[in-house]
């Protein structure tokens, strides 16, 4: 694998995100599969030194030695200008934002080698979420926006409609992980400008998405109508049809939120409708890149939880039951499903 190609990973993209010397090193030994030695001459150091700097003994403070390593190991540009915040204000959207995507019809040529190449990375992110956790690959995703929105005011077309779908994906991780860590107000801001963006760039499947979500943080807030009426619209989200698995998000979570207000039938009604939507694109190729994880599993996942939503108890305990063993390579989903099942079990 190119250097660049190591730098997708996950948790080496995170160390650098800390700008944790010791662990940049160890992780990018881990993912080139490389020893001590075999790191010397990208660094420019002796085996003794890298040993030291991974083990703690040596800190990394020198800008020579800095800027050393970084070249050596091919940082990307993306990832070279990531600061480290400390205050409340690291949550919110900037404002410079909005004046770039003003300019995202502007006559001009961008090159989509790194949109391409962010793109990518993005999708590593979404996977090891679970893993590494959003917090951490907060600073990294943040600067990856911060890498497409400055292409768009040299973009024009189909190319600008292209970097206005990534910037909504990236504002959508964004607000995802700020309302896990329970900025309100910064998840609302960022879920906005993820709309925003796919209606400017007419992508109808993930302006449906976002909307799905703003219907899950208004359910989890207590509004289970409002919750209802925007599941609602997010089903017609756009002048053009849903593909079958942004309509299966979103029709999944109209059931979710019509079991909240207490309409049962229509829950269980949308539960059935939802899982046979998602089951027509068994395969992730099929389906939007954001909506990865709605495999058969995760469908029959989906109908185990608006049983639950439903109190239908025993179909609950029984879906979950079913689905469990698939779920053991996710730890955090299989402990909330665990629980769930065995809640479901009590009552039944």
């Amino acid at each position: 694998m190119s250097s660049r190609g190591l730098w997708t990973d996950v948790r080496l993209r995170a160390a650098w995100a800390r700008q944790d010397w010791a662990a940049i090193l160890r992780e990018y030994r881990r993912a080139a599969g490389l020893s001590q030695r075999g790191l010397e001459p990208l660094v420019g150091l002796p085996q003794p030194h890298i040993s030291a700097i991974e083990s703690g003994r040596r800190q990394v403070t020198s800008a020579d030695l800095m800027a050393r390593i970084t070249e050596g190991l091919h940082v990307p540009d993306e990832l070279t200008g990531i600061t480290t915040h400390t205050g409340p204000t690291e949550w919110d959207p900037p404002g410079e934002f909005r004046a770039r995507i003003a300019h995202a019809h502007a006559v001009g040529r961008a090159d989509l080698r790194t949109a391409d190449w962010i793109g990518r990375v993005l999708t590593e992110h979404r996977r090891a979420e679970d893993e590494v956790g959003g917090r951490e690959l907060w600073p990294v995703v943040r600067a990856q926006l911060d890498s497409v929105t400055a292409l768009l005011p040299h973009a024009a077309g189909a190319a600008a409609d292209r970097l206005l779908l990534l910037a909504a994906e990236h504002a959508h991780w964004l607000s995802w992980v700020a309302w896990q860590e329970r900025r309100r107000g910064p998840a609302l801001a960022w879920i906005d400008l993820a709309h925003g963006w796919a209606v400017d760039g007419g992508h109808t499947d993930m302006a449906s998405w976002v909307q799905r979500i703003r219907s899950y943080y208004s359910l989890e807030h207590g509004d289970p109508v409002r919750a209802l009426r925007t599941a609602e619209s997010a089903r017609f989200a756009g002048p053009r049809p849903l593909s079958p698995a942004a309509e299966a998000a979103a029709v999944h979570q109209a059931a979710m939120a019509a079991a909240a207000c207490a309409e049962r039938d229509t829950a269980r009604r949308l539960a059935d409708e939802a899982v046979e939507l998602a089951l027509r694109v068994p395969d992730a190729s099929e389906r939007p890149g954001w909506l990865y994880w709605l495999d058969p599993v995760r469908a029959r996942v989906q109908v185990a939880d608006a049983a639950y939503a439903c109190r239908d108890w025993a179909d609950a305990a029984s879906g979950f039951r079913e689905v469990l063993p698939a779920l053991e390579g996710y730890p955090r989903d299989h402990a909330y499903y665990r629980a769930r099942m065995e809640d479901a079990e009590r009552r039944a």
